[in-house]
């Protein structure tokens, strides 16, 4: 890969290190941030390199995420999704073996798009995409294909929370059980995702001093998240990250 470290550049590290920090307050109150993480991630690092980087500071907001919400997760709900999940990522790991960078860079862009492009048109619909009464379970198809889907753009780009946003808003889970569930979740699956993005060469002796020098700044992030989200209008919040997200989707298609 080369040594990453040595050769970013200050607005580099700016980026990253925003992107790190905005991981944190994804991970404990603005869920809608953790997607422009990843495209301020792929935009100031190596398009492939970027989310071996991003993994290892995404496992530290995720402890301190399962800490702050330990005992609220709809633990049904999760072991539906984790199997197919699993498989999702096992998909993702032999697609990232056989792209290059280039391609790698393209794809993490048509995810970054395509998933805007839904929660944009969710939110123009004023609803999510499919909604059930309260305990009611979920066929299991949806949990298949949502727990694959997640699963695999995951892998890829780190990029799984929109869609199990939408997921897990349909099942009308109170507001802190959907905050324990999703932080469960991500802990688990970053977890499950370790020894892939190790396989790959994505965790390497280059990127792993990068990801424990943004690790504090995404852990200042989490631990504030619960406090910001009292001063900031998060429907607004939310559409901006979506809107810069759009522009650095599309930058990193045509680059």
């Amino acid at each position: 890969m080369g040594d990453i470290f040595s050769a970013l550049t200050p607005w580099q590290w700016a980026l990253a290190a925003l992107g790190a920090y905005l991981v944190g307050i994804s991970k404990t109150g603005i869920a809608g941030l953790g997607i422009f993480s990843v495209a301020l991630f792929a935009s100031a690092l190596p398009a492939r390199e970027s989310t071996g980087i991003a993994l290892l500071i995404l496992i530290a907001a995720d402890i301190v995420a399962v800490i702050s919400y330990r005992r609220q997760a709809n633990w049904p709900q999760l072991v539906r999704l984790f199997p197919w999940a699993a498989a999702g990522i096992v998909a993702g790991f032999l697609v990232m073996g056989r792209i290059d960078a280039l391609t790698t860079q393209r794809l993490i862009g048509a995810v970054l798009v395509t998933i805007v492009a839904i929660q944009l048109w969710r939110r123009a619909r004023g609803q999510v995409l499919l909604s059930l009464e309260a305990g009611e379970r979920p066929h299991p198809l949806l949990a298949a294909v949502t727990g694959v889907s997640a699963g695999f753009t995951t892998m890829v780009a780190n990029a799984a929370g929109p869609i199990m946003v939408i997921y897990l808003l349909s099942m009308r889970l109170p507001k802190y059980v959907f905050m324990g569930t999703t932080a469960w979740y991500f802990f688990v699956i970053n977890l499950f995702k370790v020894p892939f993005s190790y396989g790959l060469g994505l965790i390497n002796a280059d990127s792993a001093p990068i990801s424990l020098l943004l690790i504090p700044v995404a852990v200042a992030g989490a631990l504030t998240g619960r406090v910001l989200i009292r001063w900031i209008d998060q429907q607004l919040f939310e559409l901006l990250a979506l809107g810069m997200t759009l522009i650095a989707g599309i930058r990193l298609l045509v680059a």
